[in-house]
């Protein structure tokens, strides 16, 4: 494992210093979700895929940005998914964007799940990093010094609302209204990981997107962003369920198959589920 928390440290370093000098504009192509893809999300692409190729224990790497998972190592034991720029658009916007990691042993499954990893480029360039547990890393220079161990409250103050409201059903904007009645703050960017690091550092809260009208099936990626920040969240004492299951428990048919998610505290996840369980 600490093979593969080196790669992920080199790898940032070397987006970091990407995001900084690269010209913002699109490429022509799309990726497997159909989104055109940023000249900048190839080049971070690249960049992990080059240093997961030199750790020998990765059997097998899947991106977001390839339509399949490409078989590194044969005799590795991991297989590792990963969101190689979460959020990338609001790059030309000067938001917080980040890298999103999910570590698993023998194959994609949320129940092989054994380590899950993010990493924000923002003013400064933070990354946690969950195992036993989560545990939150500064990047200081050309070197990454840790700061401390997260751990969530049982009730938060933070409110991340996904999906267009248009598209919700009535009974989750009932949810989600009645949090904000509560006092509640909106903190939504637009970025899944700025929006649920900012909700693990301040001690916890709700991330919901929920599945719509438009987006049944949910539109974040399991093996991608969903199941590694659902690791997250519960090596740091909170939860993370699809409305009313764990996440970690859905299986996985396609390595782009969506789910829909929530992430919080514990208060938070009793109130969706309760409200889920009863609606369906």
């Amino acid at each position: 494992m600490r093979d593969i928390f080196e790669a992920i440290q080199r790898s940032s370093i070397r987006i970091k210093k990407a995001i900084d000098v690269k010209d913002i504009g699109y490429s022509q192509e799309q990726n497997s979700s159909g989104e055109t893809q940023l000249q900048l999300d190839i080049q971070c692409d690249m960049i992990i895929e080059e240093e997961f190729s030199r750790v020998a224990s990765i059997h097998t790497i899947a991106s977001e940005e390839k339509e399949h998972a490409v078989e590194l190592h044969d005799s590795g034991k991991y297989y590792i998914a990963y969101d190689p720029l979460d959020g990338s658009s609001l790059v030309d916007v000067n938001l917080s964007v980040g890298s999103i990691y999910g570590i698993y042993e023998k194959s994609f499954s949320g129940t092989h799940l054994v380590a899950a990893c993010y990493v924000v480029f923002g003013p400064r360039v933070e990354m946690v990093f969950a195992h036993n547990k989560t545990k939150l890393h500064l990047l200081q220079g050309d070197h990454w010094e840790f700061v401390k161990e997260i751990r969530l409250n049982n009730k938060g103050k933070l409110n991340a609302p996904g999906g267009t409201q248009q598209h919700w059903a009535p009974y989750h904007k009932t949810l989600i209204d009645g949090l904000f009645q509560e006092g509640y703050r909106l903190r939504y960017s637009g970025g899944m990981v700025p929006d649920l690091h900012q909700i693990l550092l301040k001690g916890g809260g709700l991330f919901s997107y929920p599945a719509t009208a438009d987006k049944p099936n949910g539109k974040l990626r399991l093996l991608f962003e969903v199941f590694p920040f659902a690791f997250i969240f519960e090596k740091s004492g909170g939860h993370a369920i699809d409305g009313v299951t764990r996440i970690l428990e859905r299986p996985v048919a396609h390595v782009h198959d969506t789910a829909p998610c929530f992430f919080g505290s514990e208060y938070e996840i009793e109130r969706v589920r309760d409200v889920y369980t009863s609606n369906q």
